[in-house]
């Protein structure tokens, strides 16, 4: 490998990350804008259905993504990092990686508890557990959890990326910015 390519991301893991951040965005703005809407409207479910098909897209989408990270460099961060950073940063990745896991998979299992489909793209997937409303409900808080945790976490990866490019001026972000070869 040049000296460039192992500065960024091979192109694979870079389309993958921001593939995922479109996913994600519209995964949020799906449950979002539904409540906009009157419940058993068209809309409404439309907007469920997309939230609950983007989200296993998610979910499929992480494991590419995970293998690619295992098989390929990671470049370093030029001028490295403090040492008192790089726990947190590792720390936010895994937890990141954990909720493109774990909230697509108690979206997952919510449906299949609730007795409903599991919608994906034309197909339907299998039911994870049978029926049972009481861990529906459950499950639907923990996953309303994530939600909410995943907000934090995405705008502190946001955050803490700008601040790298502007404030630490390392190379950080541009090891992940699409389109500069």
């Amino acid at each position: 490998m040049t000296r460039i390519q192992t500065q960024r991301y091979l192109p694979l893991s870079i389309a993958l990350h921001w593939l995922m951040a479109l996913l994600l965005v519209a995964v949020y703005a799906c449950i979002e804008l539904k409540g906009n809407f009157a419940k058993g409207s068209d809309t409404r479910e439309l907007l469920k259905h997309w939230h609950f098909m983007l989200g296993l897209a998610v979910f499929a989408l992480v494991w590419l993504r995970l293998l690619a990270r295992l098989l390929s460099p990671t470049p370093a961060i030029e001028p490295p990092l403090p040492t008192w950073q790089s726990l947190p940063a590792k720390l936010m990745h895994v937890a990141l990686y954990a909720l493109m896991i774990g909230a697509p998979l108690a979206g997952w299992l919510i449906l299949s508890a609730a007795g409903k489909p599991i919608p994906f793209f034309g197909l339907e997937l299998p039911a994870l557990t049978s029926p049972d409303k009481a861990l529906a409900g459950q499950i639907k808080e923990w996953h309303e959890l994530a939600g909410v945790a995943g907000y934090w976490l995405i705008g502190l990866h946001a955050a803490a990326a700008l601040s790298h490019h502007y404030i630490s001026r390392d190379n950080t972000l541009l090891r992940m910015l699409p389109g500069r070869r």
